[in-house]
Order: C-alpha cells, then sequence, then structure tokens
C-alpha cells in the first residue's frame, strides 16, 4: 500500500458515495403527485431545428398528443439544407396551434441554438415556455405533469433529465457514461436544498421557464455565446435570484441523441472543453477520469500477486458499484457498466481531441457550424 493507492480508493469511495446518493434520493418530474389543469397554464412548446428532417415529426406529434395543455408549437427553421421546413409547413396546415418561425442571420457572438431559442421565445405567447430538443419525445400528460411540478415546487425553471434511449453496441457503451459523468460529481438532491447558481443544472432536450422570470432573466441573450448553454443558463437563472430545478424527467420525456459513433464522437467533442470555464478545470477533470475511473482497472489485476495493489482493485470495485447503480437508476444497459474501462478511454481521448481543436484554433463543429476557433479561456492556460 501507498499513500496515492490510498488516495485513489479514498476519491473513488467518495464518488460512489455521491452516485449512490443521487441513485436513491434525487427526485422524480411527477413525485409532487400535481397535474396542472389545461386551463391552468398555457405553454409555448418552442422547438429549435436545424437539419431535423428525421426528428422533427415524431417531436411534433408528442406535442401536439398533449391536448388542450399547449397553447402553441413554434419551430424555428434554423436555415436547414435538408426537408425540416417543409414537414413543419405540412404540420401547420393541420393544425393551427404550429407555426414555423423564418429564419434570420445569426448575429456575431451567439450560438445557432441559443440565437434559434431567443427567436422563439420573442415569438411565443404563452405564461410557459418549453424548450424542446427536436430528437426529445413527449410522454403522454408530460406537459401537465412539467407544469404541475414547476408549480408544486414553486420553481419558474424546471429541467427534466430525459430517459436516454439507446441502441445498438456504440450507443449502449458509451451513451451511459453521460449520466456517470454528470451523477458522481454533481449532489443533485443538495440543490433542492441550497439556491448556490454553482448547482444549477439542466439538460438542453427539455427546459420549462416561466415567460416573466425569462425576460427577467435576460433569456437566451445572458447565454449567447455558449455550446454549453442549458448548464450556463440554470447557473445564471439562479444567480439573478430565480429558483430553478431539474429532476428527473424520464416518466415524461425521452431522447436519442445520438446513433452511431461518429455521431457520438461529434456530438460530445462539440461540447467537452467548451464546458469547462478554465484550462485548469478541464485538466482537473480529464486527470480524475484517468487517475480514478480507468487506472485502478490497469492495475487491479496485480492485487492476485502483490498486496500493494488491493486498493486499485478495490477503487475499481467502487467504480462499477456506481455504474451498476446508475444503470439500474437509469435504466441503462447492464453490459454497459462491463465496458466501464472503454468508455472511459474513449471519453478521455474525446477530452483531448476536444481541447485540441480549440487550442489549435479549428474549433469545434456542429451542424455545418464551426465555433471556438479563438480560443479566450482566462487563467490555467
Amino acid at each position: 500500500m501507498t499513500p496515492f493507492s490510498l488516495l485513489i480508493l479514498a476519491a473513488a469511495l467518495g464518488l460512489l458515495c455521491v452516485a449512490l446518493w443521487n441513485a436513491l434520493a434525487w427526485p422524480r418530474v411527477g413525485d409532487a403527485g400535481v397535474v396542472s389543469r389545461p386551463d391552468a397554464a398555457s405553454v409555448s412548446v418552442l422547438i429549435p431545428a436545424r437539419d431535423e428532417e428525421s426528428n422533427i415529426a415524431r417531436c411534433l406529434d408528442s406535442a401536439l398528443a398533449q391536448g388542450s395543455a399547449v397553447l402553441e408549437v413554434l419551430v424555428y427553421d434554423d436555415h436547414s439544407r435538408d426537408r425540416t421546413a417543409q414537414l413543419v409547413a405540412a404540420y401547420a396546415r393541420g393544425d393551427r396551434r404550429v407555426r414555423l418561425v423564418e429564419p434570420a442571420a445569426l448575429p456575431e457572438g451567439w450560438c445557432g441554438k441559443t440565437f434559434a431559442c431567443a427567436r422563439l421565445a420573442a415569438e411565443a405567447r404563452g405564461r410557459w415556455l418549453l424548450f424542446l430538443d427536436a430528437d426529445a419525445r413527449l410522454r403522454r400528460n408530460a406537459v401537465a405533469l412539467i407544469v404541475g411540478e414547476a408549480l408544486a415546487r414553486g420553481v419558474t425553471l424546471l429541467s427534466c433529465w430525459p430517459r436516454l434511449v439507446t441502441r445498438g453496441f456504440w450507443e449502449g457503451a458509451l451513451m451511459p457514461l453521460l449520466n456517470f459523468v454528470v451523477f458522481t460529481l454533481y449532489p443533485a438532491p443538495l440543490a433542492h436544498r441550497r439556491d448556490d447558481a454553482r448547482l444549477g443544472l439542466a439538460h438542453g432536450s427539455c427546459v420549462l421557464a416561466r415567460r416573466d422570470a425569462y425576460e427577467a432573466v435576460g433569456g437566451h441573450g445572458v447565454v449567447r455565446g455558449e455550446l454549453f448553454e442549458d448548464v450556463r443558463l440554470a447557473r445564471a437563472w439562479r444567480a439573478r435570484g430565480q429558483r430553478g430545478l431539474c429532476l428527473d424527467g424520464r416518466r415524461v420525456v425521452a431522447v436519442r441523441m445520438y446513433r452511431s459513433l461518429s455521431e457520438i464522437w461529434a456530438g460530445f467533442r462539440k461540447n467537452f472543453f467548451p464546458a469547462f470555464r478554465t484550462a485548469r478545470a478541464f485538466w482537473a477533470f480529464v486527470a480524475l477520469h484517468l487517475l480514478v475511473f480507468l487506472l485502478p482497472f490497469a492495475l487491479a489485476p496485480l492485487a492476485l500477486r502483490w498486496a500493494w495493489a488491493w486498493p486499485f482493485a478495490a477503487a475499481a470495485g467502487c467504480v462499477l458499484a456506481a455504474r451498476v447503480a446508475l444503470a439500474l437508476r437509469f435504466g441503462h444497459p447492464w453490459w454497459s457498466a462491463a465496458l466501464h474501462p472503454l468508455g472511459e478511454a474513449l471519453l478521455v481521448a474525446l477530452g483531448l481531441a476536444s481541447w485540441l481543436r480549440c487550442r489549435s484554433g479549428r474549433g469545434v463543429e456542429w451542424k455545418g457550424r464551426r465555433y471556438r476557433t479563438h480560443e479566450r479561456l482566462e487563467g490555467g492556460r
């Protein structure tokens, strides 16, 4: 045994405790037991869409199926190069609640999604604004449940963490890492007891905001240049004196974020390095995953021969226990936990690729746009 191995074990044990706390105590949408009456709130469903031909119809179907709880469904066609606009126009002819918001030129300093959300909010008429990604699918009675939960908890922003739909090997192996990364570090139950802005969390696929609070905070204008806009908005919301929460929303919304290894790589590469305020924080995160979540699996077999290696074997066991606990909570495939070392190796590679793209000036790309070509992170360079 060495001080280093014991430190790794202590870190793994501590992070396991966070994961177990989240798995056992994080509230779900619907726990408050309140369903809003359709006439109790007017909800504008707002969908930013760029090249979403394969997703938009099913997203609209799920939104319109919410009934009279939905006042309108607005779709911002963000200069799509496919048939997104035509499909939305066809829905608009069949249901007057659907409206296509024509695109405007992307202003300097804005990201595509943040500008789309701001344009949608400016056009909306509802008291509540439900921002929904085109790949999200609302469950039956979801809007009434979400608004009811917000009213019961007295919040003006409520994000619903979706059920992650995974199909095929790479989705099943890698997508559960999103929940693992977040819920081994973020103490979700604590966010319900403290209004600390640092505890702000949101998943951009489903965010409900009360219109007056959204305007008071400054809307998406306060995160205009952020690729990691959902969490940044949740933190700005709290910092400006509004109450915001993120709940387990698997009962009300599901999303299939990516459909192949190449989409997973491109999708997470665009957000990875930009998610951190400083390069120092990024490297601390990478070190954590290398030393606590990956290294123990490389050294654990040595415990069969040398006693000094047993803390690494125990640390690996803690990591696997956290993976299993989160898999049970979120309904991930069980075998994703067994493939943890593979997923971690790819996660670290993704982080390094994202850092290299930003720091080299090439930036990260998403749907034909390039961002962060002139990196300006402060400190820790």
